[in-house]
C-alpha cells in the first residue's frame, strides 16, 4: 500500500543505480524524470517520498514514478504486484553479476536431476555464508508462478 511508497521506490532507485558512489542525487533524479517522461516532480518532494517523509502523492505522480523506473503504476498500490516487480528486480541486479550470470547460464541444458543437484549445493552455500534462502517456492519445484495453468508445459 501507499505506506510502502518511500520503501518501493528507494527499492526502485537502488535496482536501477545499484552502485551508490554512481547513484544520481535527488536533483538530478528530478530532472532525468523530468526530461524522460515529461512530469514535474520536484528534488525535494521525490527525496521526501522516497524517505516515507511525505505519503500524499497524487495518482499522476505514481504515474510518472512508474513511467520513469519501467514498472506498472500498481507497482505503488499493490502488494502482489510489488511483490512480483521486487521478484523480477531481484533477478535482473542478481544477473548483472558475470559469475551468476555464468551459472546460469551454464546450467542451461542440465537434467532435473542434476538441477537438482546444483540447488541443493547453492542452498547449502546460502546456509553456510548466512545468506537468505531465495525464490526456493518457484525455482525449486520448476514451477513459474506467473505463467497461466494453460500454458505450462
Amino acid at each position: 500500500m501507499l505506506h510502502d511508497l518511500g520503501e518501493r521506490l528507494s527499492g526502485l532507485i537502488t535496482a536501477l543505480y545499484p552502485d551508490e558512489r554512481r547513484r544520481p542525487g535527488y536533483a538530478r533524479l528530478a530532472r532525468m524524470i523530468r526530461e524522460t517522461t515529461g512530469g514535474t516532480i520536484s528534488a525535494t518532494y521525490l527525496w521526501e517520498l522516497a524517505t516515507g517523509r511525505k505519503r500524499n502523492v497524487t495518482l499522476e505522480q505514481l504515474g510518472v514514478l512508474a513511467a520513469f523506473f519501467g514498472v506498472p503504476l500498481e507497482y505503488f498500490i499493490n502488494d502482489e504486484v510489488s511483490r512480483r516487480v521486487n521478484a523480477q528486480l531481484a533477478l535482473a541486479v542478481a544477473l548483472r553479476d558475470a559469475k551468476v550470470r555464468s551459472l546460469a547460464l551454464r546450467a542451461e541444458g542440465l537434467s532435473p536431476a542434476s538441477l537438482d543437484a546444483l540447488l541443493t549445493i547453492v542452498n547449502e552455500a546460502r546456509r553456510v555464508e548466512n545468506l537468505d534462502r531465495v525464490g526456493e517456492e518457484a525455482h525449486d519445484t520448476g514451477e513459474q508462478p506467473d505463467r497461466p495453468e494453460a500454458q505450462r508445459s
